[in-house]
């Protein structure tokens, strides 16, 4: 596990400079690594990682990749986070989290390379607020405040948080300014509430008044499409920054003063830093299709959504020529050649869910058994004649008997979970990164 030096820790904080400043939105699946890169290379000022949950990262082996100086933070052989040193001067690294002392874990793993700590709590959709992470901390705000504080006090670095806001505009002034006390080094701001969605629109006018209430830098974030959005909500609020989410997930190049590049120019450079950075194809292929998300009749749109390798998404744009190129090279210096290498995860859930069937099919079984032990105890005095106990069962059942009845479900099914309704696991096949193991490319 990567930790920070007592040494760093006395370092002083160098807040980064959020004046006039254009961010890349934390955005989990799209903010990894070639993206991240490429808003730099476009404009962006920061940029964020997607949101890391903080048990995911504790305890990580770190890892520097020989043969494109990537730094991976490893569990079980999964990267759960990978970087590059270039972008640790601008990079914000974001994390769910319910827990002070989780939270600091996190922080303080990852510590030596980014530059900025941040917690979410405002992302509303359900693999964040579960467990009272994301959103679900604006409604525990001494819960919020006391994680802010931590990581303030111990885990030395700049500490930031990103919040949603409440209808009550009370209520959300009140909530910036116990947030601000635990001396935080900046604020973003997404102007909406915490049930609304992107295709309602954002509520731009509240931005001033928590501008006005706190004297830390406020970003602002919610429906920059364009980059001229960026003066316009600048002059609107006195924001110190602006965040960009689904404007640089459409076209990363939404960060150019000069303009956004054509689409193709931007799928086909972003497929060459996938193979930069060893990208693993399934995060490579959903980043690709949100850039089509728009245009489903697109003749490329198909075609990638039937992809399922690295190889079939480089097919697509007439790019298997570079893919066998970076091959040849990663293979004569026996370097990895992991893109489509099946993560660990899937393995594991899977394995879970098999042993959750066993359970359930080894329980039923006992329970068969236990039922014909129980036949063999009661002596039968003939085919057409019920035992005693099996007459007062019966009478039981057609006079409706409690002791009975408590066992049933609002519906008079069974409550006893058959081997269908049984929980099961969910296979999580999304990862930021293949394993760093060698695997070569069919």
């Amino acid at each position: 596990m990567a930790t920070t030096t007592t040494d760093q820790q006395q370092q002083p904080m160098q807040a980064l400079n959020y004046t006039n400043a254009a961010i890349l939105a934390p955005m989990v699946r799209i903010g990894t690594l070639p993206v991240r890169l490429m808003a730099l290379e476009y404009g962006a000022d920061l940029v964020y990682t997607p949101e890391v949950v903080d048990k995911g990262i504790v305890g990580c082996e770190r890892v520097v990749n020989a043969d494109n100086g990537t730094i991976d933070y490893l569990s079980k052989g999964v990267s759960i986070f990978r970087t590059h040193p270039s972008e640790k001067s601008r990079l914000v690294f974001q994390i769910g989290s319910a827990n002070a002392e989780l939270a600091l874990q996190a922080a303080l793993t990852v510590a030596q390379d980014v530059s900025t700590i941040d917690l979410n709590c405002g992302c509303p959709k359900r693999f964040s607020i579960h467990g009272g992470m994301g959103a679900a901390l604006m409604e525990e705000p001494e819960k919020l405040c006391g994680i802010l504080k931590n990581l303030v006090d111990n885990c030395g670095l700049p500490v930031t948080c990103k919040i949603r806001i409440f209808p009550d505009r009370e209520r959300t002034l009140k909530l910036v300014k116990m947030i601000e006390a635990t001396g935080i080094k900046a604020l973003a701001v997404h102007c909406r509430y915490r049930d609304e969605r992107p295709r309602e629109p954002g509520h731009w006018d509240r931005f001033k008044e928590i501008v006005d209430a706190v004297s830390i830098p406020v970003i602002a974030n919610g429906d920059i499409r364009e980059y001229a959005d960026m003066a316009r909500i600048r002059e609107l609020s006195g924001c110190a920054g602006v965040m960009i989410a689904r404007g640089a997930e459409a076209n990363v190049s939404i960060f150019r003063k000069e303009g956004r590049l054509p689409l193709m120019d931007i799928v086909r450079q972003y497929m060459r830093k996938c193979l930069e950075t060893r990208n693993h194809h399934s995060n490579t292929k959903y980043c690709v299709m949100q850039m089509f998300i728009e245009d489903t009749k697109s003749p490329y749109y198909k075609p990638l959504c039937e992809a399922k390798s690295f190889r079939a998404v480089c097919k697509v744009f007439d790019m298997e020529g570079e893919l066998d190129a970076w091959i040849k090279k990663q293979e004569e210096h026996g370097w990895p050649t992991d893109l489509d290498s099946a993560p660990r995860k899937a393995a594991e859930s899977k394995e879970k869910k098999e042993k959750a069937n066993a359970n359930v099919n080894s329980n039923l079984g006992k329970r068969k058994q236990d039922d014909l032990k129980e036949e063999a105890i009661v002596p039968a005095t003939s085919a057409t004649t019920a035992t005693t106990a099996q007459v007062e069962v019966k009478q039981q059942m057609e006079e409706g008997a409690p002791a009975l009845k408590k066992h049933a479900g609002e519906d008079g099914a069974s409550s006893q979970p058959t081997p269908a309704d049984t929980p099961q696991p969910e296979v999580d096949t999304e990862v930021e990164t293949a394993p760093v193991t060698s695997t070569t490319l069919a």
